[in-house]
């Protein structure tokens, strides 16, 4: 069936509403509109599915959020043992109809009779991981896209472990869901049964609070240890992080926390930002004015759904400096490891996990206190399932972290959380001041002693079919031969699609213990790298460097 016939199906079916109708004949003289919507099935990948709010089945839609927890709700039913009884929580973050969608979810579900977990409002999605495994339900959605443009949502799935889920299982799920051919087949109940039925229970305000006091646990610095009259600004971008952030500081005893006002109020056009990322500096104006404004000597943004988190530090020339993820990771895992080290609490099983992509300082800095690093591939649902995997076997997981500004401290969360991380930023900010110390002071002496590393990521934007097309040129180019750098030999590559290993030097290739994935990277002698990939969550994609 191609993408017109889909386009019909749609428009004469019996399931599709009266607007949603309407909606679908305006494009009906929009030949390109119609097939970027129907050309394909809205791909539920590893941990779910993200894009465009829109009617059509390359589109966020009820039907397609409908269609993926009918599939979700099949799965759980055949292989997880009591999933009916133990329900799965459900949480949202402020964008266009992400509280509809969950709603839907909580009916689909609950038509299955599976018991649903549905918070009262936008919660961080930490919060939720931290849910799943406190609750001990079977499994989590998340509706949020994260940091990409207002006209996008996403659907997230999490285990009972409260981590994303993985390939293997994201492969069952989908299995399930290819069956549905038809949104007719989707079961469906009213919110108010559901309710009636016991089958919806509201998480609020009670259960927050065991969240942050949690969090509050983390903690490796006394109050006399910390100068907490320290001058913050942070900005939750619209999102779901002003509450929890401001409240376990103002718990903790900073005096000093100053927010955007227009900023922390929840709004799914993120109007006062061209995007939501707070990787990207031009997020930051309202915290840079308001931090120039009141003094503040940090700067923290957060994304829509919270889980990552960025960093900017006044300068000697009360200018601000903005880290990037892997320089406030080699930071965090500075403070962490020398605190806990300080206080006798460095466990000899401790580890920490990062990415492939993200940068080698963080391994240095780790192994001059005898702690191992292992790496993942990309995603906190790899960082994450791999902490549990080495705690069956001994082991303590100390910290995890990627490049794109994603940290994790802790076992009672199993994705990355900004929570967390602006706790421990802030804890560790004024931990150096006391001792008249910046970020700043701390990061350069970090490249004194364990040598300077130099990041830099390029991002391609590719959209449409066109763009996905060109993505897969470009890598099926790369596979075929890595560029080489000037007066840079190459030591080895590695093609975690195969996933094989070649090494230069001893002129031979090796199959290395590593999930496949479409990512190249290519090792240098002196120990820098580059790397690409498509993004996962995005139409773009992406390429990492690193200079030592």
């Amino acid at each position: 069936m191609d993408y017109l016939d889909k386009y019909q199906k749609w428009l004469n079916s019996s399931f599709l509403s009266i607007p949603d109708k309407e909606e679908l004949r305006s494009i009906s003289h929009n030949k390109e509109e119609i097939e970027d919507r129907f050309y394909k099935d809205l791909e539920f990948g590893t941990g779910g599915m993200r894009g465009k709010i829109a009617i059509g089945t390359n589109r966020m839609n009820i039907y397609t959020v409908g269609q993926s927890t009918q599939g979700l709700a099949n799965y759980l039913v055949k292989n997880v043992k009591n999933a009916s009884d133990r329900g799965v929580v459900i949480a949202y973050d402020p964008r266009h109809m992400s509280r509809e969608f969950s709603e839907h979810a909580v009916q689909v579900l609950a038509a299955n009779g599976i018991k649903t977990y549905l918070f009262d409002g936008i919660r961080p999605t930490p919060e939720l991981s931290f849910a799943v495994k406190m609750i001990g339900a079977v499994g989590g959605i998340v509706i949020t896209a994260s940091h990409n443009p207002p006209d996008y949502n996403g659907y997230k799935v999490y285990g009972e472990n409260g981590a994303q889920i993985l390939p293997e299982v994201a492969d069952e799920i989908i299995a399930e869901i290819g069956k549905i051919k038809d949104y007719s087949e989707v079961k469906l109940i009213s919110l108010k049964k559901a309710r009636e039925k016991g089958l919806c229970e509201v998480l609020g305000e009670v259960f927050d609070r065991v969240y942050y006091e949690k969090v509050k646990t983390l903690s490796l610095s006394k109050d006399e240890e910390t100068d907490k009259e320290i001058k913050i600004v942070y900005t939750p971008l619209h999102g779901a992080g002003n509450t929890p952030i401001r409240t376990i500081l103002s718990d903790l005893g900073y005096k000093n926390v100053f927010v955007d006002e227009e900023q922390a109020k929840p709004d799914p056009d993120f109007s006062t930002v061209e995007s939501p990322n707070p990787e990207n500096v031009e997020a930051f104006e309202h915290a840079v004015k308001l931090g120039e404004k009141v003094g503040a000597e940090i700067l923290l943004a957060t994304d829509p759904d919270c889980d990552r988190i960025a960093v900017a530090v006044r300068g000697s020339h009360s200018d601000y400096v903005f880290l990037n993820g892997n320089q406030t990771g080699a930071l965090l895992i500075h403070y962490i490891l020398k605190r806990r080290q300080e206080k006798g609490k460095l466990p000899k099983k401790g580890f920490i996990i990062k990415t492939i992509v993200t940068s080698e300082m963080g391994r240095v800095i780790s192994e001059s206190f005898d702690i191992p690093v292992y790496d993942t591939l990309t995603g906190f649902k790899f960082i994450c399932n791999k902490a549990e995997e080495l705690e069956k076997e001994g082991g303590i997981f100390l910290f995890g972290y990627e490049e794109s500004i994603g940290y994790l401290a802790g076992n009672f969360v199993r994705d990355k959380d900004a929570v967390i991380s602006a706790m421990l930023i802030v804890e560790m900010a004024a931990y150096y001041k006391k001792m008249g110390l910046t970020l700043l002071n701390v990061l350069e002496q970090i490249y004194e002693q364990y040598g300077y590393f130099l990041e830099h990521l390029e991002s391609i934007f590719l959209e449409g079919i066109e763009g996905e097309q060109k993505i897969g040129e470009i890598m099926t180019a790369f596979r075929a031969e890595f560029p080489e750098v000037p007066g840079m030999p190459i030591s080895r590559k590695i093609d975690y699609l195969t996933p094989l290993q070649y090494d230069y030097e001893l002129k031979r290739a090796e199959i290395i213990d590593i999930p496949q994935s479409d990512v190249l990277k290519c090792f240098f002698r002196d120990g820098s790298w580059y790397a690409i990939r498509p993004s996962g969550t995005e139409p773009k994609i992406k390429i990492y460097m690193s200079l030592v």
